[in-house]
């Protein structure tokens, strides 16, 4: 029989998050190994929440052999920081009500989204189910939260690192995405006690998404609709968000005026796929500046990504400075899964950073380097065309299927899972033992207080 796992999701397909999407593949790709249940929200990534799922408070669904236990929860705004509060609240103790839906199991799985409290449901779920608890921390919090100043509350920055620690001492293995958030556990709990951790990289399904050709039909119609068709497209793909800079990047990019040409004779031309916090944000700014030469384009259908990846000729992959050792951005491995070289604004020494690094796969620097990003950005235009802008795309390709597939991290997600069986069965022999040898000391005790009454 299966062992039950059980996976505690904030955001589960069909909607866009990139996590909820690794976590429906993780979740696919073990489904031979457990019997796996996944609690989540109703779809509403965008905020909003369709009829279908404003009826009831609890949803169960079968996808792809994986049982769904969604929760209802208030519609919001991501520029609402109050209603994305109630939001989030409400799947926190929902989804706690929601794990006495789940029968008993033997492997609680939790995420680090939302921020602590995706962790405390991982601690709340091995309590009730006496389970053996993995948490996967994607994001750390609150060293995320402080390196882009969302707050700058000590008290509740304080309470935030204690919970977080708390929910990490209570599981039984931590698996973070990147070399450097592994040195970030270690740092957290400054080398002494440090919870048992391991690194896996996220992926991107090869199968799904893979270099097309520059003429490829629909392509070319995405390009066309939305008015990059003779271009040369440097694209940002993702979340608008807080942890990028895009904010700052933005200016850089208007330095390089509409009407810029490549040595071969095509625009420049600027895209943004996704949406987020940001997005009002950075439409005002080009409106303003008359960056004509710069569009917005909406979030892709996971079934159309791959003509979006494939309709740029470089990509930018970016985060935040501090942002090293906090969070890895999971996008790269779109784009080097597409075949395109990327432009970075990364901390040396972070997971992608070195990744690209190590296949020269594009050109990176420091964030907050806005003449090395404005060179950049020049390189790859007076460049465009080149041999070496492809063959950076198909180096990061290349390194990908050796290295980065869904079959090599979901493989090592199910062994890690099921290793924890053995550690469980040795502390099961060591508690025996004890009880033993306790018993061995109370009989000698009780002989002892005999022999002193005969004497």
């Amino acid at each position: 029989m299966k062992k039950r796992l059980l996976i505690y999701a904030h955001y589960y397909v069909p909607d866009v998050a990139s996590t909820g999407q690794i976590l429906r593949e993780l979740a696919e790709g073990m489904k031979d190994s457990f019997d796996i249940t996944v609690i989540c929200v109703v779809p509403s990534y965008e905020g909003t929440i369709s009829p279908e799922y404003k009826t009831k408070k609890y949803y169960e669904e079968d996808i792809n052999g994986v049982r769904v236990i969604r929760i209802r929860v208030p519609e919001f705004s991501k520029q609402n920081k109050i209603s994305r509060i109630k939001n989030i609240v409400a799947y926190f103790f929902g989804a706690m009500t929601a794990t006495f839906k789940a029968e008993k199991q033997d492997y609680v799985f939790s995420i680090s989204q939302p921020p602590i409290l995706g962790g405390l449901l991982g601690v709340w779920g091995k309590w009730v189910k006496h389970a053996k608890y993995i948490y996967n921390i994607q994001d750390f919090n609150p060293e995320q939260t402080m390196a882009v100043g969302y707050s700058n509350n000590k008290l509740v920055l304080k309470l935030m690192m204690m919970l977080d620690k708390f929910s990490c001492r209570q599981s039984d293995l931590i698996i973070t995405v990147g070399r450097d958030l592994v040195e970030t556990v270690n740092r957290r709990f400054k080398g002494k006690r440090v919870p048992k951790t391991v690194m896996i990289n996220n992926w991107i399904d090869e199968k799904e998404i893979y270099p097309l050709d520059k003429d490829n039909e629909k392509v070319q119609a995405f390009k066309s609709k939305y008015g990059l068709e003779n271009s040369f497209v440097i694209m940002y793909s993702g979340n608008i968000g807080l942890y990028y800079d895009l904010e700052n990047i933005i200016k850089v990019i208007e330095k390089f005026k509409p009407g810029t040409k490549t040595p071969d004779g095509r625009e420049v031309a600027f895209a943004f796929v996704g949406a987020g916090t940001k997005l009002e944000e950075l439409e005002a700014y080009v409106s303003e500046h008359g960056m004509s030469n710069v569009s917005f384009i909406p979030y892709q259908d996971k079934a159309e990504l791959i003509y979006s990846l494939n309709a740029a000729d470089v990509h930018w992959c970016v985060n935040a400075k501090g942002i090293k050792g906090v969070s890895c951005p999971s996008k790269y491995y779109g784009l080097a899964a597409a075949g395109k070289p990327v432009i970075g604004v990364l901390e040396a020494g972070s997971e992608i950073r070195c990744i690209i690094d190590e296949t020269n796969g594009g050109i990176c620097c420091e964030p907050g380097d806005y003449k090395s990003i404005e060179k950049n950005i020049q390189w790859f235009i007076d460049n465009s065309g080149s041999d070496e802008l492809k063959e950076m795309g198909m180096r990061g390709r290349a390194y990908l299927e050796k290295n980065l597939t869904k079959n090599v991290s979901v493989n090592k997600y199910a062994e890690e899972i099921s290793n924890l069986k053995e550690t469980k069965d040795e502390q099961q022999l060591v508690q025996a033992r004890y009880e033993a040898y306790e018993g061995e000391i109370r009989q000698t005790a009780a002989a002892q207080r005999r022999a002193g009454d005969i004497q």
